[in-house]
């Protein structure tokens, strides 16, 4: 059955604790904004297999998506933590895509090509989920490698729009100001 009828009440309990809290409860709202951030890494995800780059960014992506599970357990209050191995495998991508860039980093207008722009999309829902959960943090203790990572993860998912943008052939736009 998919369905419990336990949170009919407009509540809802996290892995640890027993304790029914509105489902408004900013630990839900930063548990949330993760499964938004998951999902929309699903459709980079899908958009990436056709595609043809010397780095596997699918297999990248699901990584990261695996990492963001550990991410809502630990924050659900699960005994599950992401680690500075996590951080360093994250960088390590990152620098490789960085290392294709060709183009100086700066700020871009979004939108050159669909795919960079899913990950453009994913980078600002990465920005949320990092200010959501600092935002819960006082209500449910979370790991400094797990604030760590989400940094570098809105790092990796904009090294990763610029990268598709580039191997699609497309000049990225700078604002004017």
């Amino acid at each position: 059955m998919l369905y419990t009828r336990t949170g009919d009440d407009g509540t809802s309990r996290l892995f640890a604790n027993k304790k029914k809290l509105p489902k408004d409860n900013l630990i839900f709202e930063a548990l949330g904004s993760i499964d938004e951030l998951n999902s929309w890494l699903g459709v980079c995800r899908s958009q990436a297999g056709g595609v043809k780059t010397k780095i596997n960014i699918a297999n990248n992506l699901l990584y990261v998506q695996e990492c963001l599970f550990i991410v809502q357990a630990e924050l659900a209050g699960a005994n599950k933590f992401i680690t500075t191995s996590h951080i360093s495998k994250l960088e390590k991508i990152t620098a490789e895509l960085e290392k294709q860039l060709k183009s100086p980093l700066s700020f871009v207008i979004p939108g050159a090509t669909e795919l960079s722009a899913s990950c453009d999309f994913a980078r600002t829902i990465a920005r949320r989920v990092e200010r959501r959960i600092i935002s819960a943090k006082n209500l449910q203790t979370v790991s400094l490698t797990t604030l760590a990572y989400l940094n570098r993860l809105s790092s990796f998912l904009y090294a990763l729009a610029r990268y598709y943008s580039q191997v699609e052939g497309i000049n990225e736009m700078s604002p004017s100001y």
